[in-house]
């Protein structure tokens, strides 16, 4: 798994997808580019990513149609790089669910710099003051701001009590390290939560629960002997 910020590429120009996708990488970004034209809701789902990139003018259907089956599914943030520069063709991008604009040609600083403060609004809106890089993608578009201690999955925070805030902290503070119990209980001592050693290992099924529950996927796994890791 990755700490990195998921950028799903939907874009036929072979060149230009791969300017795009060298940039967006050497600033820290994973980008995985669309393959199949005809199968781009199955490539979504199976990328979860945390912004979408479409071109409109694509083989098969166009992006306003992927904008739309997208939306049946997702509200993750969604913006439209294309040389249709019409009033008509922006309408219909925020009437098929879009968020963001940009008109071929463009710099490269301008769609990171729209994609980031998109990516700032969708995810951290609700974490108050906490900056971009403290955002740990987990798996599954599930993302942690190990600021705040605030979960998130496609903009929708999740739960979680003070305890349980503070054992995901460490955890991903060590990723992939393991954690031990011992650890483990000291980052919780002065939670209102009384820990016992029997305690501990429900809190940490707990927590592992509502993760899974979220995203699908084991988040929290246990080494036999030492402890706990993400990884």
């Amino acid at each position: 798994m990755t700490n990195k910020m998921k950028i799903m590429l939907i874009e036929d120009d072979a060149v230009l997808c791969g300017e795009i996708e060298s940039f967006l990488v050497k600033w820290g970004y994973e980008v995985a580019a669309a393959r199949r034209f005809d199968e781009i809701l199955r490539e979504f789902t199976e990328l979860a990513p945390h912004l979408v990139l479409i071109d409109i003018n694509l083989p098969c259907y166009d992006g306003f149609y992927w904008c739309g089956q997208i939306r049946q599914v997702s509200q993750v943030p969604v913006i439209y790089i294309s040389s249709r520069g019409e009033d008509s063709d922006k309408l219909m991008g925020i009437a098929q669910g879009g968020d963001d604009y940009v008109e071929k040609p463009f710099r490269l600083e301008i769609l990171k710099a729209k994609m980031e403060a998109l990516l700032r609004r969708t995810y951290e809106y609700k974490a108050g003051q906490a900056f971009l890089q403290n955002l740990i993608s987990l798996q599954a578009g599930l993302v942690f701001d190990g600021a705040s201690g605030l979960l998130f999955r496609e903009g929708e925070e999740i739960g979680l009590t003070k305890a349980e805030r503070r054992v995901l902290i460490r955890l991903t503070q060590a990723r992939p390290q393991v954690v031990t119990r011992e650890e483990l209980m000291m980052a919780l001592w002065d939670t209102e939560e009384y820990l016992s050693d029997g305690s501990l290992t429900t809190l940490v099924c707990r927590l592992r629960g509502k993760l899974k529950a979220a995203c699908g996927d084991e988040i929290i796994r246990t080494r036999k002997g030492q402890g706990y890791f993400v990884a």
